[in-house]
């Protein structure tokens, strides 16, 4: 990755980081399925410079970053034209060469963690020919797990289901990979951190 360009969103007593990226991503991702190949991929991967992780809880912080191996990927993408009519709310910058001086590479991939238990039961008693009930107080007498992942709430365009899009973050050795999904992320690419 050669070349990247950030965003940060901007504090307002008005409007939560959460709804606010909540907007900001649904944006984003409209934007890389334009520009996604023939298999579904797309070349931009994302990454979150302020992302902490707890013991309790983890947070995105305020700033995404836009990797690609060229400037010209990141022109296609256009991200000022997929943010435009929140321009009061995101500062984005032009796009720059990555710092030969990084930090090291980091994976940021979906997860996907098993915490509804009315949908998990719903599934067992599909697959496993039993009724819902059956399957319910199976789940029931699951102990809680406590996820410490960060989400961006997001809505289905095709569905009109809200989601949660759970962004996991893994440091890596070496860069690796190139080709992400229509969010950004991916389970094998790295994107450089500084």
């Amino acid at each position: 990755m050669k070349s990247y360009l950030e965003i940060t969103l901007l504090p307002n007593p008005e409007v939560g980081i959460n709804f606010l990226w909540s907007k900001v991503f649904q944006q984003i991702h409209l934007g890389l399925v334009e520009i996604k190949d023939d298999q579904g991929y797309v070349a931009v991967g994302i990454s979150f410079p302020d992302y902490v992780t707890g013991e309790k809880y983890s947070v995105l912080g305020g700033k995404l970053r836009f990797f690609a191996q060229d400037e010209a990927t990141l022109n296609q993408f256009n991200a000022g034209k997929w943010l435009s009519r929140l321009s009061d709310y995101v500062h984005c910058t032009s796009i720059r060469p990555v710092p030969e001086k990084i930090t090291g590479y980091a994976i940021y991939q979906r997860e996907q963690p098993k915490t509804n238990k009315e949908r998990l039961a719903r599934r067992y008693a599909k697959r496993h020919n039993v009724d819902y009930e059956t399957a319910l107080v199976c789940y029931s007498e699951m102990a809680h797990k406590n996820i410490t992942t960060p989400f961006i709430r997001l809505k289905s365009l095709s569905g009109d289901q809200e989601f949660c899009l759970w962004i996991k973050k893994t440091m890596a050795a070496e860069p690796l990979g190139s080709t992400f999904s229509s969010y950004g992320l991916s389970a094998t690419a790295s994107v450089p951190e500084f």
